[in-house]
């Protein structure tokens, strides 16, 4: 399927490299799409309309606010639409873009090495053959999970975000070894290993998390000791507090 994206920032950039395929894009920041395609042996265009009419699927990964303008230039062609607006709803892009297939995607960082989490807005079928191939398209990039339009915002709360806090959360890790004597590089390669190897055993005991915690702390002993100091910190509030701060209050 040969993809247009409208857009080259970071989770533009994140998806064509997942992706690994050539892709023609366009960017009204000078050099931006044609860095991207130079990254991914695809084409930059001078156009909006000149990367729909290109390629089978057009990827919007614009601002949100820039919805309607875009809208006006590339509806013209017709081309099917998935979209990763923040806060931009399926109805409001098919109002953008009647008379076309439409559909609603939100991916996380880690698609660029094919390790993200993508959720899907349900909808009404489309039409098989397209339907499959887009959320294929998307699968490969890690794991698409298709959710009732009314969690999207809840689900980036989760994934969309989660890449700064656990960026935070190993920076402080790290920080705490070089406090006791630990080089910053030697931490950030414990910290970093420690965080993909507990993912993955994470995944291999059913996203357990609490039989996982149960297998590290002994009764009394020092992972227990943390642990119980994280919550006097308040770590779970603070998620709490980071998911209302993100995507509003319950």
């Amino acid at each position: 399927m040969r993809i247009g994206l409208i857009g080259c920032g970071n989770m533009a950039r994140a998806l064509a490299v997942g992706w690994g395929d050539p892709v023609v894009c366009a960017d009204p920041v000078a050099g931006r799409a044609q860095e991207l395609a130079a990254l991914v042996g695809g084409e930059a265009r001078d156009s909006n309309i000149a990367v729909a009419e290109a390629v089978e699927l057009v990827v919007l990964c614009h601002k949100p606010a820039q919805l309607g303008e875009v809208a006006a230039e590339v509806a013209i062609s017709g081309t099917p639409v998935a979209s990763i607006l923040a806060a931009t709803t399926l109805a409001q892009l098919r109002e953008a873009y009647p008379s076309r297939p439409v559909f609603r995607f939100m991916p996380s960082l880690p698609v660029e090495v094919r390790q993200g989490a993508v959720v899907q807005a349900a909808d009404e079928p489309q039409g098989p053959p397209l339907d499959e191939r887009v959320a294929e398209l998307f699968a490969r990039l890690g794991t698409l999970v298709v959710l009732p339009e009314q969690l999207i915002d809840p689900a980036m709360g989760l994934m969309g975000c989660a890449p700064a806090y656990f960026a935070l959360v190993a920076e402080a890790q790290i920080d705490a070894g070089v406090r006791r004597g630990v080089p910053a590089a030697t931490g950030a390669e414990l910290v970093v290993q420690t965080l993909a190897g507990t993912a993955a055993l994470l995944r291999a005991r059913g996203n357990d998390t609490l039989a996982v915690r149960r297998e590290v702390s002994s009764p009394g002993g020092s992972t227990a000791r943390g642990v119980a100091a994280l919550e006097r910190g308040g770590i779970r509030a603070a998620f709490d507090a980071a998911m209302d701060d993100a995507v509003g209050p319950a």
